[in-house]
């Protein structure tokens, strides 16, 4: 039998060829998705053992202490006593911090990465082995920079150039007089990287004199955690002390926490991929089976069991889905070597490295496709043993069963009843609490639709028949009756597109309706045209507001800053300012009280939300406890309509300024004078020195900031997506080549009764297009009811989310369905042409 599956492998290989390609599309996708992570995994370890090479034991501050004798900062002395340990080779005392370092146009390299700052510590030679020279020397002096070289190319700027960089305050200039490597992880995946000598670093990053992290390296023979616990030993409570095996440890799981969250996502769409796949190899085998029915009825007449029928076809599932896998597995590396541009270009920010391609992986990928063409094929093999002999030899396919057609059709009826069902029972959350309902009735209501999916065909195919009759006449009825003689093989071959288009039809109805949620979010109280703020956590200086606040175009420039408190048992934000002026850009709805009141430390205002979380009303005492740990109870003298600006509490800065540490602005709101809004986004940025730190939004800007990289994030859903749709595709024609193989003999007598080729073609192209249409039609309403009730879930955090439909993007879908059906008959509508008439007559 063995000898017999493989005969059939090689005597219908031009008919395999298409289910070869669907094996081999979706198992390169899941090799590539396992090479991929990997691979990113392998390039983050391998930057961070280099990183760590040196690193016995690592020493930071721990936090505050609230023993004021207690030493709370890394100092020099701190340097000596771990130095002078035994079994301490080394200490590389680092100050780090965050720079933004500005390219040619003011904006940030390294956008939302930002950059890492450092110290460059020259060692006896006068380098920095952490740091390894390419051009020029370390910085030594206040005046001077090295960067790595990527960094350097964003930047625009060479050796000897002036690199212009923020820390917390104004643009500073200094020069370029190195370019180092670094095997920093972060700067490899995007951020930038700025050094500095160890007393301007302290001075930007610090304090004069204190460092953030100790670097203990050990002396050769050296056990890591004998000699931490040492280490520990000598530090107060307030240090904490790690070893370099720990630190890998952690950083380690990190990584593989974040590689990991990558392939379960796009392993989801490559096994997407390989669900639609089923279908086509279990239409091409059913097919396959049909055709083959004379010779297996020999094979049973000669003593063949049906347990040898049944091993006979799955041995050749088996060897097709072990060549198509290890073509695939070819192909997925270059999958693999493709996504890495492609996520990155999404703002993925990926580290460069080496691919790396395990065994696991290798194995995985093989394994997945031998299954999953196997368990394909295991319904048509057990087709193929059921038939009698003398039943198969009188007769090339029989038709369905009525009986199994009832039960199929009740059974799919039940299973999209209850699908439905639970999806109607998911409108009723309004939070993510019904996600789980929301899967399990999405999955039945598309089971649901695949089983009944021949009886739904019938209706669809008709209508799409009617239209094609009454513009082609004779192709188009023979088209339609081709396309219901066998509506299970229909249905199969429609199913597989009608997945993939319920998934894009979903995710855009999604993606469009929360768009249209996020670009009323923006900031629809602000009356302000534009919103100045920081690109770092911390905040802008006064001294902006006020120098913004006396520009010509400006007509009012009100600050925002903003503290945390507990109220009662629950955290809380307050948004301190001046209340006067909140007018000019702000559009507050007042429904107590009035916010001219709100001033000095004793009156505040709230929101309702707050209020009615907290029974607050006008009067009302609200005790706000700091995290500096001092405590006010000022009493409420307004409350006003929630707002996206605005914080729970508002209040005059009097109360909030004692309880920051360093008085900072989270925002200031510009409005600009009548008739001056146009250009004054570039002239806020030149008053302020095209600071890389500060950030200025129009209101467009704000919204655009909301809806974030939905549309991005679309498009790459669409790439992934697209594997299964092209899969579909090829079980388009698949089926309709060996379709068009099985009725030879019926082409050739309808080219002899006056058919010319140019209707035949016409005949297998319609029949195409009926199929891929009534895939489409059942795929776009299937995604735009699961859209409209998984949209339900949103309802508590997204409230501006409203359903939109798309109809312009349906109906781009509903053309692509309907160019899919015509290029899909292509080959197979030639191939039918081209039969000779005589030769198709005789045809067995």
């Amino acid at each position: 039998m063995f000898r017999t599956a493989l005969r059939n492998l090689l005597a219908h290989k031009t008919r395999l060829m298409m289910t070869a390609l669907a094996v081999l599309l979706g198992t390169a996708f899941v090799s590539g998705t396992l090479v991929f992570s990997d691979s990113v995994g392998g390039a983050y370890r391998d930057r961070l053992s280099k990183s760590l090479d040196d690193v016995a034991v690592s020493v930071t501050t721990g936090g505050p202490s609230t023993d004021p004798k207690e030493q709370t900062a890394l100092d020099s002395a701190m340097v000596k006593r771990i130095a002078a340990l035994p079994g301490v080779a080394s200490v590389r005392p680092s100050v780090s911090g965050m720079p933004m370092i500005a390219d040619r146009h003011g904006d940030p390299v390294g956008g939302d990465w930002g950059s890492d700052g450092d110290n460059y510590v020259p060692g006896k030679n006068g380098k920095d082995s952490r740091y390894p020279l390419v051009k020029g020397r370390g910085p030594a002096a206040e005046g001077e920079i090295a960067l790595d070289a990527k960094t350097a190319a964003k930047a625009g700027v060479t050796l000897g150039g002036t690199v212009r960089l923020a820390v917390d305050g104004p643009v500073i200039d200094k020069k370029l007089v190195g370019i180092v490597k670094t095997d920093n992880p972060r700067v490899s995946a995007g951020a930038g990287l700025a050094l500095f000598d160890t007393a301007t670093a302290q001075k930007l990053f610090g304090k004069p004199g204190e460092f953030t992290e100790l670097a203990v390296s050990a002396t050769p023979g050296t056990d890591q955690t004998a000699l931490t616990a040492k280490v520990r030993a000598t530090l107060p409570k307030t240090f904490e002390a790690r070893s370099g095996q720990e630190l890998a440890a952690t950083q380690a799981k990190m990584i593989d926490e974040q590689t990991s969250s990558i392939r379960k996502t796009l392993l989801i769409f490559a096994g997407i991929s390989l669900f639609v796949g089923v279908f086509i190899i279990a239409n091409t085998f059913t097919m396959l089976i049909a055709q083959r029915t004379r010779e297996i009825a020999l094979l049973r007449a000669v003593g063949a069991s049906r347990r040898q029928v049944v091993r006979s076809v799955l041995i050749e599932a088996g060897l097709l889905g072990l060549i198509a896998s290890a073509l695939g597995f070819v192909l997925g590396i270059g999958v693999a070597t493709g996504l890495h541009p492609v996520l990155n270009g999404t703002g993925a920010s990926l580290p460069d490295g080496p691919l790396v391609i395990t065994p696991s992986a290798v194995l995985s990928a093989l394994g997945v496709g031998v299954v999953v063409t196997v368990l394909a094929a295991w319904l048509p093999s057990r087709k193929a043993a059921r038939i009698a002999p003398v039943e198969a030899l009188a007769s090339v396919e029989a038709a369905p069963a009525p009986r199994s057609l009832v039960l199929r059709n009740s059974l799919g009826a039940a299973l999209t009843a209850l699908g439905v069902g639970v999806m109607l029972y998911v409108t009723r959350f309004k939070d993510s609490g019904g996600i789980n309902y929301a899967m399990a009735g999405s999955a039945l209501t598309l089971a649901g639709l695949i089983v009944l999916a021949p009886l739904l065909s019938r209706p669809l195919v008709r209508l799409f028949g009617r239209l094609a009759i009454r513009l082609h006449g004779v192709s188009g009825k023979l088209a339609r009756e081709n396309a219901l003689r066998n509506p299970r093989r229909t249905a199969a071959t429609a199913s597989a597109l009608m997945i993939g288009l319920t998934l894009i039809t979903g995710l855009t109805v999604g993606a469009v309706s929360a768009d249209r949620g996020m670009s009323t979010m923006g900031a629809p109280d602000m009356t302000a045209d534009y919103k100045v703020s920081s690109t770092s956590y911390l905040g802008l200086s006064p001294e902006i507001a006020r120098t913004l606040a006396g520009q010509p175009g400006v007509a009012a420039a009100v600050p925002l800053r903003s503290a945390g408190f507990q109220a009662d048992t629950s955290p809380g934000s307050v948004t301190a300012t001046d209340v006067r002026a909140l007018g000019k850009v702000l559009d507050v709805t007042v429904t107590g009280g009035s916010l001219g009141d709100v001033r000095g430390t004793t009156a505040v205002a709230v929101s309702d939300k707050f209020a009615k979380e907290h029974r607050l009303t006008v009067g009302s005492t609200l005790p706000m406890a700091f995290y500096d740990g001092k405590k006010a109870t000022p009493r409420v003298v307004a409350v006003y309509k929630d707002t996206d600006i605005l914080s729970s509490v508002l209040a005059a800065p009097a109360l909030v300024d004692p309880h920051q540490e360093k008085v900072r602005d989270s925002q200031v709101l510009v409005k600009a004078a009548p008739g001056k809004a146009g250009d004054l986004a570039e002239k806020i940025k030149e008053t302020l020195g095209k600071n890389p730190l500060i950030k200025v939004q129009s209101q467009d800007d704000l919204r655009r900031h909301e809806a974030g990289s939905i549309d991005d994030i679309l498009y790459l859903m669409y790439g992934l997506l697209g594997m299964a749709v092209v899969i579909a595709v090829v079980g388009v024609v698949n089926t309709l080549a060996m379709s068009v193989f099985e009725r030879t003999r019926e082409i050739g007598m309808l080219r002899a009764i006056g058919l010319d080729r140019r209707e035949v073609k016409r005949m297998v192209r319609l029949e195409s297009v009926m199929i891929a249409m009534f895939g489409a039609v059942l795929g776009v309403g299937a995604g735009v009811f699961l859209a409209w009730s998984t949209g339900h879930l949103l309802r508590s955090s997204f409230p501006q989310y409203e359903m939109v439909v798309p109809w312009g993007r349906i109906a781009v879908f509903l053309l692509l369905a309907l160019a899919v059906g015509v290029l899909a008959a292509v080959w197979p509508a030639r191939r039918a042409a081209k039969l000779d008439t005589l030769e198709a007559i005789g045809a067995q």
